[in-house]
């Protein structure tokens, strides 16, 4: 299992230090040195502390803003896990086919009360369908009841000569099923020695240094979140938990890039604030909110971006209110509010798109300034700028009016100032 020793650290890089997710990811191969999957260490900060928080904020971090199609791809994921993140309410929203949860043994002062007692949570979570790992220290006889529990064993090629690695793979098979990992592989002559033995799967700096993967984040105020968390907790309509998805575009695009993760295991793409909160249900949109939370910004205020992107989602549904059916002001707005996405995240639109799922009408207006939405957009762009001739050609090719418009405007810039009080 990972230790600090072997992941590779950034030292902190300004002021926006906070914006940046850092995972590192370290492969785990077979013996073609085909990946299998990778193990995944948080190093957003230079702190190697493990803890129950931190093991949430890494699986949270990497679903939700590092993109787990970019990161891990579709092979599976190993994360290292303290015993008290393995009761947390976090796992709740993690498809348990994509992740193995590495189990650290229990401390030196445990007693055989302790280790049984961990039977039960170890077999709620292989009812739900987790993979769990441990290392050596399960082929000791105090941890002989967890052996059935186990689908991986990792055996530290560090710490094990060649003779003592050949005991425990033999006494492995004999009482388990468990697939064997041969970890911290860090020469020919190990890697050799294990696969004559039949070990199948290998990790360690001989076959890869651990790459680092760094996202920008994107992440509402701490007052937007909590607004949210007490709508849930009021058991709110999807109504009104929809109208605060549309006041904050940081909060409605992390929830659609959330669920539409592979972590999450959803076979179709959700495009729709309504419908990413009816397939979440409370109880899950509750604990994403809970951890959200816990890795949003303190400044208390947001961004002046983020403040346009709200007036334009609300004028370019007000604009189209008249003109398309009620379905498509929503896409409306949508197109609005994302429009800023490349300025919020300092990349391209195209790569800011590509971590969140969008119906084609909305991705052909904000990345290729075409289809039904494009010349509301360029309108809505034109208000801001104070282009007379750019304002009159787009109004004129919609045949909207100067006082449709500036009607439109002024009720969108009121809208978003209400909305600022109410999260204020």
């Amino acid at each position: 299992m990972g230790t600090p020793d072997e992941t590779l650290v950034l030292p902190a890089s300004g002021k926006d230090e906070a914006n940046v997710a850092r995972i590192a990811r370290q492969a785990i191969v077979d013996e073609a040195r085909n990946v299998y999957g990778y193990e995944l260490f948080d190093r957003s900060t230079a702190v190697n502390a493990h803890t129950a928080a931190t093991d949430a904020a890494l699986l949270f971090n990497a679903l939700s803003y590092a993109g787990t199609e970019a990161l891990v791809g579709k092979k599976t994921v190993f994360i290292n896990c303290t015993h008290e993140s393995l009761t947390g309410g976090h796992l709740e929203l993690i498809h348990p086919d994509k992740v193995v949860l590495e189990v650290p043994p229990l401390g030196e002062s445990a007693t055989a009360l302790d280790i049984e007692a961990s039977l039960a949570t170890f077999n709620a979570l292989r009812q739900r369908g987790f993979r769990l790992a441990f290392d050596q220290n399960l082929l000791r006889r105090a941890y002989a009841s967890w052996l059935p529990m186990a689908s991986f064993i990792k055996l530290d090629m560090r710490r094990l000569s060649p003779a003592d690695a050949e005991v425990l793979v033999k006494f492995a098979r004999s009482y388990t099923h468990a697939q064997i990992v041969a970890e911290k592989v860090e020469t020919v002559e190990q890697f050799e020695h294990m696969r004559s033995l039949g070990i199948k799967l290998f990790q360690g700096f001989w076959f890869a240094q651990p790459q680092l993967v760094e996202a920008r984040t994107i992440r509402p105020t701490q007052a937007t979140i909590i607004q949210l968390i007490n709508l849930v907790r009021q058991q709110a309509s999807t109504d009104e938990i929809e109208e605060l998805l549309k006041k904050d575009p940081t909060l409605s695009f992390n929830l659609l890039r959330f669920i539409n993760s592979s972590g999450f295991g959803l076979s179709c793409e959700i495009t729709s604030f309504r419908h990413a909160v009816m397939i979440l249900g409370l109880k899950k949109l509750f604990r994403w909110a809970a951890l959200l939370l816990t890795t949003s910004r303190t400044d208390g205020s947001p961004p002046a971006v983020g403040q346009t992107a709200v007036v334009r989602g609300r004028l370019m549904e007000l604009l189209t209110s008249e003109l398309l059916p009620p379905e498509e002001c929503d896409n409306a707005f949508v197109v609005g509010v994302f429009s800023l996405l490349d300025v919020m995240l300092g990349q391209p639109m195209e790569k800011a798109l590509a971590s969140v799922a969008l119906p084609q009408p909305v991705i052909d207006a904000l990345v290729h300034n075409s289809g039904v939405f494009a010349p509301f957009l360029e309108l809505t762009r034109a208000c801001e700028s104070g282009d007379e001739e750019s304002f009159a050609r787009a109004a004129n090719a919609l045949q909207l009016s100067n006082h449709q418009v500036n009607w439109a405007h002024l009720q969108a810039l009121a809208w978003a100032d209400n909305l600022a009080l109410d999260v204020a």
